[in-house]
Parts: C-alpha cells; structure tokens; sequence
C-alpha cells in the first residue's frame, strides 16, 4: 500500500512562511498527480494546489502569488512554499497523491497522508 508522511505544520506569524513536505512510499507504478488540501473550523475541505507529472500546477485563487508547490520524483516527495501567511491560512492540511499500482493490474489509488496543523496568528 501507498503511505504518506507530512511534515513541517507549525505556528507562524502573519507574514511568515512555512514550508510543507510530504513523502510518498510504497508499491507505485507511478505518480501521476500530488496535491495539497486543507480543512479550517466550520469549512469544507478545499485545494490549495496541485501538481501534475508533467509540472502544470493549479492554484486556490486564495493562495496565488503566495503559494507554490513543486515535486521531487526522484524522492516521491511534494512541497508546499507557503508565503505571506494570513489569518485565514490557518487550517490542517492534508498530502494527497494519485497514480497507478505496482501490481498487474496497474490499478488506479489515491492515498492521503495524516494531515499537519498551519496555524497563524496576528
């Protein structure tokens, strides 16, 4: 099975920057999309970013030109540069990655991984 493991949550400032990663390990034929999501009090859970296997990356329109998110294949690892944080950046955000099995089937998966708390504070 795909496991996920997600570090570098933790209290800023408003203003500060965190830098978010998570590391993918297991039975993959390959990773096709990584993406990050976060979940705050009384809110659904919404993306914040996502990038594909060959580099197009999607923004939150509430985190564009703060944000970005880039993949290390050779580790199967994703980040999250998170800059200017505000206030409503305050969520836990969870690691999720999609790709194909290392089996015969080459089934489809979807794995997410524990989630971390960003919180900011004024």
């Amino acid at each position: 099975q795909v496991q996920l493991v997600v570090s570098g949550g933790g209290l800023v400032q408003t203003g500060g920057s965190l830098r978010l990663s998570c590391a993918a390990s297991g039975r993959m034929f390959v990773i096709n999309t990584m993406a990050w999501y976060r979940q705050a009090p009384g809110k659904r859970r919404e993306l914040v970013a996502k990038i594909t296997r060959g580099g197009t990356t999607n923004y939150a329109d509430s985190v564009k030109g703060r944000f970005t998110i880039s993949r290390d294949d050779a580790k199967n690892t994703v980040y999250l540069q998170m800059n200017s944080l505000e206030t409503e950046d305050t969520a836990v955000y969870y690691c999720n990655t999609e790709g194909v099995t290392e089996d015969l089937s080459r089934s489809g998966f979807s794995a997410w991984g524990q989630g971390t708390q960003v919180t900011v504070s004024s």
